[in-house]
């Protein structure tokens, strides 16, 4: 694992980063700037409460130690940088990865059958789904098209369709951080990461930062249908989301997000290597879109945070010909982009990766043990 410090923003001077470090006392929220970490649960007991507040990025902290001392934390300090906000995804964002659920639908979760269908989704709906505008009359043509050529999935439904994909990844609390183990079930020969940006979402409905997520996915699961997804997506530990938050202010908007590259390392113990990158430029629906797609009609209370999905669909083949990638364990997996840094864990199973059982209740004993929380 990279030293604490790879895993910052290249330009971390002129970053405001919000966070949660496991302290001697318990989970803190934490602030980074001006080259300090600072304590600012005095302020903000959580992280729901620093993002409701008017100006987050001005929250009066407790200096606790140099930001260069982040070496010297062992990785189990670093915790997901949410807690109480409801944990969100948005699928089928991005043209490569609607045809890849496609395929999975139509092979059944059978890594042997998805090449050929593949090279023909490609080859008819390739070029066309990535122009097209989701919920246009141009979608509106083309998915008649593919009807007629039994082509069409519910996976296109959301892709180009006028209602995004948006579905409950985690519970609160239950996402691990930078330097943890994350978990595929020990039944699923067929999975991936899923490497994207992640959006942060007040109990107003604003976009106040932007982290990293691994929306870690069961493709042999969802392939066999679509009603698994819950099965496919909500694993112990199977949820990434660091290092940190990135407020947004006047150096880092949600025009950052949209012009984001993501990048995908993983290094396997058996020598394997695999890179890839997600552009979010290239995205079917604005960020703000799916954020208002996401809070719909709906109350978060706490806030909630958004997955916005990935353009990465690995299909290089790490064992024999033709069945493509799937994890190992003991895979690390670095996902990064300059603005946000890296989120860099390690594949384990979920029956193996450190249970979840610090849950609400723990956490507002032990804010209420500390006597951070208001009468």
């Amino acid at each position: 694992m990279q030293f604490a410090r790879n895993m910052l923003p290249y330009d971390v001077e002129n970053a405001i980063l919000a966070g949660r470090l496991l302290l001697d006392d318990g989970p803190t929220a934490v602030v980074i700037r001006n080259g300090a970490v600072e304590d600012v649960s005095r302020a903000a007991p959580t992280i729901a409460d620093l993002l409701d507040l008017t100006d987050p990025t001005k929250v009066e902290g407790r200096r606790l130690f140099a930001l260069d001392e982040l070496d010297r934390l062992d990785p189990s300090r670093f915790l997901a940088p949410i807690d109480l906000q409801a944990v969100k995804a948005a699928g089928v964002t991005f043209a490569v990865s609607a045809v890849e659920r496609v395929i999975e639908e139509k092979a059944r979760g059978d890594y042997r059958q998805a090449a050929e269908i593949r090279d023909r989704l490609e080859q008819r709906i390739g070029g066309a789904i990535r122009s097209v505008v989701p919920g246009s009359e141009g979608a509106a043509l083309l998915k008649e098209a593919l009807i007629e050529d039994g082509l069409w999935s519910q996976y296109l439904e959301v892709a180009i369709g006028p209602d995004a994909e948006i579905f409950t990844k985690t519970a609160p609390l239950a996402s691990v951080g930078w330097g943890a183990k994350i978990g595929v079930r020990s039944d699923s020969s067929w999975n991936n990461p899923e490497p994207e940006v992640v959006l942060v979402v007040n109990s107003r409905g604003d976009i106040c930062g932007a982290t990293l997520g691994n929306d870690v996915n069961l493709r042999d699961f969802e392939g066999r249908s679509a009603l698994l997804l819950s099965k496919a997506k909500d694993n112990n530990a199977s949820c990434a989301i660091g290092p940190f938050v990135r407020l947004f202010d006047g150096r880092f908007t949600l025009d950052d997000v949209r012009s984001a590259v993501v990048e995908l390392e993983i290094e396997g113990p058996d020598g394997f290597r695999l890179q890839g990158q997600s552009r979010m430029s290239e995205i079917s629906r604005d960020p703000e879109e799916l954020a208002a797609q996401a809070q719909s009609e709906h109350h978060y209370p706490d806030g909630f945070v958004l997955f916005l999905g990935t353009l990465f669909a690995p299909t290089k083949d790490r064992d024999e010909p033709g069945r493509g990638f799937t994890h190992k364990i003991g895979d690390e997996v670095r996902i990064s982009t300059p603005k946000l840094g890296t989120l860099a864990n390690i594949v384990s199973t979920s029956r193996d990766a450190p249970p979840f059982e610090f849950g609400t209740r723990a956490l507002m004993r032990n804010l209420a043990s500390r006597g951070l929380l208001a009468s």
